[in-house]
């Protein structure tokens, strides 16, 4: 197939290599200098990927992007492959799949149920819930970090805030992982047949479950946030079960998977780098924040999104034109020089640091952005001011996902294994 004149990439031009299946179980710091390369050119690159995308490498251009909703559109999807409609149909469009008004009305609803009263007993919460885990790591000596520390704290405080009962709990988890656990890796013939139906059983079996307490909550609302969600009255509307089971959906997989991997890069990042854990723990609250950030930064748990251009546009020197497909790669643009010097150190020192981690700006910015960092600060708190030395062993087994930074396991130990609680 030809490309169109405007699209200068071919398959064996600079946007090839993101377009070969094997870049990314190429060792992450191989695919660092591969966006590094990309970055250096005067104009985005065309990858030459299925239909095909523009690659939107330089922070500059993917934070442009980002707040230009009118030009790079969320919908029909942010994902790859896009959302087919039947399954749009079926499940109610994600929050971060639209735009305009249906975006707005839907997260203005959101937005009004988080209310200062159930964000600060979500924030006591997640200190109870940190402290809780680690109890149980110091007792129990697991070596698995992964399930045993950071996918609990966002799982169990996401369930408590919305009102999960405890008997649902294990199921989510299981759906949470069957949902989630192929994005954007490559599969063989016989795995890309059978997965896509696992992971839509998984997120039906989600989305009647928190349907039905729904249904129970607008007859018996109590403080949670489910019962904010669906008795809310916002221009006289409220979520419906569509799409009360699409923002549960999106805040499970997403608020428990990006927190989960950025706690888990933290540890390795803080096991790699041990100058950086002795500062921190030379003064935890005056580096805490500059810790997490740098964490969010380093890792980039969501390596990318998906735009449509719909209205002709100029951007880092190429005119995008409607219907163009285009990629805003935040793990490039976290790493951009331009913006972070030295920018493969990990620094939590490191002021200003603008990473898009929870996005580029604009109407999609991360809604969860506070509670994560909330979040891995107290879990960070209780696993470093303890008196065990608690450090990764290893490398992480990544996924090798496109989508995002994903963790399978991290191996973990203590320094000082009879230190007491």
């Amino acid at each position: 197939m030809t490309l169109p004149p405007q699209r200068q990439g071919t398959a064996t031009g600079p946007g090839a290599e993101l377009a070969e299946p094997g870049f990314w179980q190429l060792p992450p710091d191989r695919r660092l200098a591969a966006f590094a390369r990309l970055r250096a050119l005067p104009s985005p690159v065309f990858v030459p990927e299925g239909a095909g995308h523009w690659a939107l490498v330089r922070h500059a251009d993917v934070q442009e992007a980002s707040r230009l909703p009118k030009v790079f559109a969320s919908a029909p999807g942010v994902t790859t492959p896009e959302p087919a409609r039947w399954v749009r149909a079926l499940f109610g469009d994600s929050m971060v799949n639209l735009d305009g008004p249906d975006h707005a009305q839907l997260r203005k609803i959101v937005q009004r149920a988080f209310t200062p009263r159930l964000l600060a007993a979500a924030e006591e919460d997640i200190h109870a819930v940190a402290a809780r885990i680690v109890d149980d790591v110091l007792e129990g000596r697991p070596d698995e970090f992964v399930s045993a520390v950071a996918s609990r704290l966002p799982l169990e405080v996401i369930c408590n805030m919305m009102g999960i009962p405890e008997r649902y709990r294990a199921e989510i988890a299981d759906r949470v992982n069957h949902a989630s656990e192929h994005i954007g890796v490559e599969r063989g013939l016989a795995s890309r047949l059978r997965m896509p139906g696992r992971g839509l059983r998984a997120l039906a079996r989600m989305q009647r479950m928190v349907a039905g307490i729904g249904r129970e909550r607008r007859r018996h609302p109590t403080d949670d946030l489910i019962s904010a969600l669906v008795c809310a009255n916002v221009d006289g509307q409220a979520l419906g079960a569509r799409q009360l089971g699409a923002f549960f959906s999106l805040l499970m997989v997403a608020g428990v998977e990006t927190t989960r991997n950025a706690i888990t890069h933290g540890l390795t990042l803080l096991t790699d780098f041990p100058e950086q854990r002795d500062l921190l723990l030379s003064d935890f609250e005056k580096y805490a924040d500059g810790a997490v950030d740098e964490m969010i930064r380093h890792s980039t748990p969501i390596i990318q999104f998906r735009r449509t251009v719909v209205a002709e546009h100029a951007l880092g020197g190429h005119v995008f034109r409607p219907g163009d497909k285009v990629v805003l790669y935040y793990a490039s643009a976290n790493r951009d020089e331009a913006v972070f010097p030295d920018p493969d150190a990990f620094d939590i020192t490191r002021s200003p640091n603008p990473h898009l981690g929870f996005g580029g700006g604009g109407p999609h910015f991360c809604l969860g952005a506070h509670l994560a960092r909330v979040e891995m600060k107290a879990l960070f708190r209780e696993l470093l001011t303890r008196p065990v030395g608690l450090r990764a062993v290893g490398l992480p087994d990544l996924a090798g996902s496109s989508f995002d930074n994903r963790v399978r396991s991290l191996r973990f130990a203590f320094d000082c294994p009879h230190a007491e609680v």
